[in-house]
């Protein structure tokens, strides 16, 4: 018979607030920005903010307590005893003493009085086509925001990928960043609801699924024939629900081609649409880039392109 391990309310209480973060960190697991949020360099469908964890790709979550039991194969106990510090009495800084913020209501990030910036990024260093860029900002489907640092001293330009619900009202933002140094800032923007992210709707029975909107658009770069008559959504994560949405918009659709990144995560995510397309009774099929991303499969050809036109010059 196992032992039973008794905690107080007082000490599960201060296990469940520990910062992930903080955690992880001391324990050695590497994590990186997104947005407000933190996600697992090993597995970056899991995303932490404060004492949170959700998992995309699972599509659940929970507090501190929960997540080092899955990810760490712990029992209740000795998730707590971890948390806790165990013997030693290593004390890990709470997120916050104070009560949960409430969730923020859904609004667009603030408009910028012009595109430039949007347009320099794109197609100079990721090489999308004039035209694409242009279709999708005269569906006010793309813009350039300006938004100010909370001490209100900074401006910060990101390129806004909008989605719309069935009435054309925006429900989702996703920004990234325009900055060409360092590591790119990308993230959701607060309140959105998951089911509309980023999409095209086309009259063909074809959907496209991507992981995130630039590749998308460096798919429809790469093959640009005829392409408004498919439709495309990105998940702007590995999480199912804004390609079910499309699924329950356009029953029409009898062909899902998954377009996942070719990684680890990827693969996974592929794998895991793929059975959820069948128990739905759709087929589905997987396209997958040459490198990391589609992207990368752009960026990769244009310059072989450039490298040849150089060779037939000289």
């Amino acid at each position: 018979m196992g032992v039973y391990v008794h905690f107080t309310d007082e000490q599960k209480q201060r296990a469940n607030n520990i910062d992930l973060a903080a955690f992880l960190e001391m324990n050695g697991e590497k994590l990186m920005r997104s947005g407000r949020e933190r996600r697992l360099a090993s597995d970056r469908s899991i995303t932490i903010r404060g004492n949170e964890w959700y998992d995309h790709s699972a599509e659940r979550g929970g507090y501190a307590i929960d997540f080092v039991k899955q990810f760490y194969g712990l029992s209740f106990p000795e998730a707590v005893t971890m948390l806790l510090g165990g013997e030693q009495g290593e004390v890990y800084r709470p997120a916050s003493q104070k009560k949960q913020e409430p969730k923020k209501p859904f609004a667009l990030p603030n408009l910028n009085s012009d595109m430039r910036r949007v347009y320099a990024y794109l197609i100079k260093t990721r090489h999308i086509d004039r035209g694409v860029i242009n279709h999708f900002a005269k569906a006010k489907l793309l813009y350039e925001s300006c938004e100010k640092s909370k001490d209100g001293t900074k401006e910060y330009h990101n390129a806004v990928f909008v989605g719309l619900d069935e009435n054309g009202v925006p429900r989702h933002a996703h920004k990234r960043g325009l900055y060409t140094q360092g590591v790119g800032f990308k993230g959701n923007v607060d309140g959105c609801d998951p089911r509309y992210s980023f999409h095209w709707i086309g009259e063909s029975d074809r959907m496209y699924v991507f992981e995130a909107p630039i590749d998308l658009l460096s798919y429809i770069t790469l093959h640009p024939q005829h392409w408004q008559q498919y439709s495309y959504v990105s998940l702007c994560g590995v999480g199912s629900q804004a390609m079910m949405w499309m699924l329950e918009q356009c029953p029409q659709y009898c062909q899902v081609l998954l377009c996942l990144d070719n990684d680890e995560a990827g693969h996974q995510a592929s794998e895991r649409l793929k059975q959820q397309l069948m128990e739905k009774g759709y087929t589905s099929e997987r396209l997958m880039s040459q490198g990391k991303d589609w992207n990368d499969d752009l960026v990769t050809e244009l310059r072989q392109q450039q490298s040849g036109f150089e060779m037939r010059m000289a």
